[in-house]
């Protein structure tokens, strides 16, 4: 189907059921997704919490079309679902998956070459499509914003709502300016969505969006998934492990799906890929440094079945909906138990016996107290970089980022603290932008959350805590289901 070519079809007549029938093939919903569609269509505000693989999309792709043939007196073309997304890699596969069910929809992001974005911002204004994917870093381009000003939003929903938590474990900073776009397109009914967030996490949220807890219904589907099989082996060292990842792929359960072994450090990754190759053991590896088009290739190749086993970093697996994994093998700790938890949750999507294992080093854990100590760069480091900018402009200008970075790290190790300190200069618009060369050029001052040490200590404490409840994790005595739904503030009948 032509991606600017809207299906046609009748949304005013069909219930939820029949739409579910006629453009998805289902017979019946899954657990609590009627009631979230129907909150939705009710014009109520609602966050989704529901177990990786368990369709959340679909709570706002069904009332995106039933809601796709309403008016307003304001806007004459039809309402339009905005869906904010946090990975462009997963909105293509999206958009092509509704498309073949003969759901109008699109997606704008920077993957675009600049007409087809100029040509699909024309067929937005102009009435086309019934959902549209972006990510919130969309919303700094002000023909972006005009052309929603021409379109009536009859519901916003908020896939990976956890990215709007700063105390969440995969935070996006411009996530937090969720409550702004609201606004800017009128308030519209709002779903957010996640399969991990904790009952702080949950509040946060909530206040992100710029709404109150009585103004927002809570749908929490549990966390429960009955086939996981969830395991933690002690490791002492690197034999160890490659001993315990080659008897997980080879054992017999395993052969007729597929496997992810997840690991944090790519050296890490590239190290025991030699080791299984040298072993006989045939396999892909997915990290962030690939090119674009190799990771694409790769995943493909893994959906598709032509490879059963992917050795990958945490940049692997956000949109993975592949049924037939047979285990996820974490062979480095993962940051949080919220992380590990949504990479658990892509294995035995089709009910079936699986296997989720954890290999507990505690050297491993070194390595994520060091990314902790990159993502929470205290108040004397951001007055130090920002002086660099002001006081030092044109040294900065001229030598670029690694001239600043050996200033700033004198001891010459690896330190990431400049690429946060980027980040969050951009989000409170102290900068023009967080990649050089505009990330040079200071257009305000520091805002005093920037500056208020004890809030910075705060967010450093509870990111240190989210890593010790995996070291708790791994030496929980009882059943570790227990201890993940105690975690997430949840009931746990065995």
């Amino acid at each position: 189907m032509d991606e600017f070519s809207p299906a046609v079809y009748n949304a005013e007549l069909m219930t939820p059921q029949q739409a579910l029938e006629q453009y998805f093939g289902y017979h019946s919903f899954r657990g609590s997704q009627l009631s979230a569609i129907e909150h939705v269509l009710a014009k109520r505000h609602t966050l989704v919490i529901m177990p990786t693989g368990m369709g959340k999309s679909l709570c706002y792709q069904l009332p995106a079309i039933l809601c796709s043939a309403t008016k307003s007196s304001s806007h004459p073309c039809p309402s339009i679902t905005l869906v904010i997304s946090p990975l462009i890699a997963l909105m293509k596969d999206q958009v092509d998956a509704l498309l073949t069910r003969g759901i109008s929809a699109t997606f704008i992001n920077s993957s675009l070459r600049k007409q087809e974005r100029e040509e699909r911002y024309a067929s937005v204004a102009a009435g086309d499509f019934d959902l549209l994917y972006v990510t919130p870093e969309r919303f700094r381009k002000p023909e972006f914003v005009e052309v929603m000003a021409q379109r009536s939003v009859s519901l916003l929903a908020v896939d990976e709502a956890h990215c709007i938590s700063e105390w969440g474990h995969d935070f996006r900073p411009d996530y937090t300016r969720l409550e702004e776009f609201r606004r800017l397109l009128g308030n519209p009914t709002t779903i957010a969505l996640t399969a991990t967030a904790t009952p702080e996490v949950q509040q946060d949220i909530v206040r992100q969006l710029g709404l109150e807890a009585n103004e927002m219904q809570l749908i929490h589907e549990g966390i429960d998934r009955p086939n996981l099989e969830l395991q933690v082996k002690h490791v002492w060292d690197d034999e160890d492990k490659l001993d315990h990842i080659i008897d997980t792929v080879r054992d017999s359960h395993h052969q007729q799906g597929s496997g992810i072994v997840y690991f944090t450090l790519i050296k890490t990754l590239e190290r025991f890929s030699s080791r299984l190759l040298e072993e006989g053991i045939v396999h892909v590896c997915y990290h962030g440094d690939l090119e674009r088009t190799r990771r694409r290739n790769i995943q493909n190749a893994f959906m598709e079945g032509e490879q059963s086993l992917v050795l990958a970093t945490n940049a692997f697996g956000m949109g993975i909906d592949k049924e037939d994994i047979r285990f996820v093998l974490h062979a480095e700790v993962p940051g949080s138990m919220e992380a590990y938890y949504q990479e658990i949750g892509r294995a035995g999507r089709d009910g079936l016996a699986s296997l989720c294992l954890l290999l507990y080093d505690q050297r491993d854990l070194a390595t994520q107290m060091e990314f902790i100590r990159w993502s929470n760069p205290n108040s004397e480091y951001f007055q130090q970089v920002y002086l660099y900018l002001t006081e030092r402009k044109e040294q900065v200008q001229a030598f670029g980022m690694e001239w600043l970075n050996k200033q700033l790290h004198s001891r010459g190790k690896a330190d990431h603290r400049l690429a946060t300190t980027f980040a969050l200069l951009d989000r409170y618009n102290v900068v023009q932008d967080s990649h050089p060369p505009g990330c040079f050029n200071v257009v305000a001052d520091l805002p005093d959350r920037m500056l208020d040490d004890s809030r910075l200590a705060t967010k450093l404490e509870r990111d240190q805590r989210k890593l010790y409840a995996l070291v708790e994790y791994a030496n929980y005595p009882e059943n570790r289901k227990r201890f993940i739904h105690n975690y997430f503030g949840l009931p746990y009948d065995s």
